[in-house]
C-alpha cells in the first residue's frame, strides 16, 4: 500500500485524514481573506495545517476554535470557526470577527488582529465530532450490508447536526428493513477495524468500492472487512464497536427509493432514551403494561369515538330545537353558535336552506378566535355573500353557487353589519 499523494494545491496539511481522533494541535497563518458575507463580520484564515474537517462526503464541516498564542499575534484572542470549507485543495476557516475571549481586533474592527505568519491553536468540538464519526461510519454500514445483500446502491448522503439521511435506489419491506438494522447492529457488536486506505493507482484496479461521482489523483478507501469499502473523504471511527447503537428511525419512498433516516452512537442512545420515556407515560396514561399500549391506545380511541358520537347527537338536537323558533317567513337566517361539529354544521345549514328561500348560514366559534362558516342557497349564488366578508372583513375560503365554506375573523356585530 502506497503513502498518501501530496498535490501542488495542497496548501492545507489535512491532520484529520492522518489522525480522526486528533482535536487540537498548532498551525501557521497563511493568508487571511475578507469574507464575502455583505456584513463585514467574517474572516477566512488560510493555515499550514488543520484538524478541522471541511464540509464535504455529505458531512457538514468542524465547528470549534481559533486561539491566538501571543508570539507574533493577538494575545487573549479566542475566535469561534464558524464554517470549513476546501476548494481546489486549499481549506479556509471561517471565524466570527468578534472573539469570543476578549482578543484584540485589527484598526477600525473589519478584521482579526491576525496576519501570515502568526501562530495559533485550534480545537474542534469533539463531542459534536465524535458523534459525526459514529454517524458516517453506521451509514458505511448501512450501506454497504444494502449493496452487498439487494444490490442497491447509496445515492445520496447527509449528515448535519439535527439529522442523518441515506437515499438508495431500491425499496426494502418492514421486514427487511428489521433484518438491516439488526445486520448493522452486528457489525457493531462484532467490533471490526475500520481501515483507511491510499492505494496506488496500479492497486486501485484490484478493488471494487462503492463511490457516487469520479474522482481525479488520490482515491481514499474506507474499509470495513467483509461489509463495506468505500470512497470516501471523511471521520470514522476506528472500530465498529465504538459506535454503539445503529437506529434507522424512519423510512419514507423517495424519488423511486428510499430514504432513510438513521441515527448512530450517542445520538441513538438519546433518542431511545426519550423513546422509552414516552412510552412510559402513555403505560401510565392508558393504565397498561408496556407491551399492551397498543391496546390501551386503541380503546381509548374508541371511547373518544363513541362520545363524539354522542356529542354530536345532542348538538343535532339543540341545534334543531332552535330552528324551531325561527320565523318560516324569514327569507335570510344566519345563525352565530359556539364551537360545533362541521358534519353538525353542515347538516344544520342544508336545512336551513331547504327550509328559507333566501341565503342562511352558521357561523361557529367566537369573537375573540373568529368564525368558521358555512352559507348555502338554493335560490342564489352563495359566492356573492363571500364576496361581502371577503371585501369587509378578509374572510378566506371558497365552494360552488349553491354552498361556500371558509373562515374570518371578526364580531358576530361586524359580521352581520357585513352580510347587510
Amino acid at each position: 500500500m502506497s503513502d498518501k499523494k501530496q498535490t501542488a494545491c495542497d496548501l492545507t496539511r489535512k491532520l484529520y485524514e492522518e489522525d480522526a481522533y486528533l482535536s487540537r494541535c498548532e498551525a501557521k497563518v497563511l493568508e487571511i481573506r475578507k469574507s464575502d458575507d455583505g456584513k463585514g463580520s467574517l474572516t477566512e484564515v488560510i493555515l499550514d495545517r488543520t484538524v478541522f474537517f471541511p464540509e464535504g462526503g455529505g458531512q457538514s464541516p468542524d465547528r470549534g476554535w481559533l486561539m491566538t498564542s501571543g508570539n507574533g499575534a493577538a494575545e487573549g484572542g479566542v475566535y469561534e470557526v464558524t464554517d470549513v470549507q476546501i476548494a481546489d485543495g486549499v481549506i479556509s476557516h471561517t471565524i466570527a470577527i468578534n472573539p469570543v475571549g476578549g482578543g484584540v481586533l485589527a484598526s477600525g474592527g473589519n478584521a482579526p488582529a491576525l496576519k501570515p505568519g502568526d501562530t495559533v491553536m485550534l480545537q474542534i468540538d469533539w463531542e459534536r465530532r465524535f458523534s459525526f464519526m459514529q454517524n458516517h461510519t453506521g451509514e458505511h454500514i448501512l450501506s454497504g450490508l444494502m449493496h452487498n445483500k439487494y444490490g442497491f446502491d447509496n445515492i445520496g448522503f447527509h449528515l448535519s447536526d439535527n439529522s442523518v439521511t441515506l437515499d438508495i435506489n431500491g425499496q426494502l419491506d418492514e421486514e427487511q428493513i428489521l433484518q438491516l438494522e439488526w445486520d448493522a447492529n452486528e457489525v457493531v457488536y462484532r467490533n471490526i477495524p475500520v481501515e483507511i486506505l491510499y492505494p496506488s493507482d496500479e492497486e486501485l484496479t484490484q478493488y471494487t468500492y462503492r463511490s457516487k461521482i469520479e474522482i481525479e489523483g488520490q482515491v481514499r478507501l474506507v474499509r470495513i472487512p467483509d461489509v463495506d469499502l468505500c470512497a470516501c473523504c471523511a471521520t470514522h471511527v476506528h472500530r465498529t464497536g465504538e459506535i454503539g447503537l445503529v437506529k434507522i428511525v424512519r423510512v419514507l419512498k423517495f424519488n423511486g427509493g428510499m430514504r432513510l433516516f438513521i441515527s448512530c452512537g450517542r445520538r441513538a442512545f438519546e433518542l431511545v432514551q426519550r423513546h422509552q420515556q414516552r412510552v412510559e407515560e402513555v403505560s401510565h396514561l392508558t393504565n397498561r403494561s408496556q407491551d399492551e399500549i397498543g391496546d390501551g391506545v386503541r380503546h381509548l380511541l374508541d371511547e373518544i369515538g363513541r362520545l363524539k358520537q354522542k356529542n354530536r347527537e345532542l348538538e343535532y338536537k339543540a341545534a334543531f330545537l332552535r330552528l324551531e323558533t325561527i320565523p318560516s317567513d324569514l327569507k335570510d337566517v344566519f345563525l352565530f353558535v359556539g364551537e360545533m361539529d362541521t358534519i353538525v354544521q353542515r347538516n344544520l345549514v342544508n336545512r336551513l336552506a331547504e327550509e328559507h328561500e333566501g341565503v342562511c348560514g352558521v357561523f361557529s366559534g367566537s369573537d375573540e378566535t373568529g368564525y368558521r362558516y358555512i352559507i348555502a342557497s338554493r335560490t342564489q349564488d352563495s359566492r356573492e355573500t363571500q364576496k361581502k366578508l371577503r371585501e369587509k372583513l378578509g374572510a378566506k375560503g371558497g365552494g360552488k353557487p349553491e354552498m361556500i365554506q371558509g373562515s374570518v375573523s371578526g364580531t358576530k356585530e361586524s359580521i352581520e353589519r357585513a352580510l347587510s
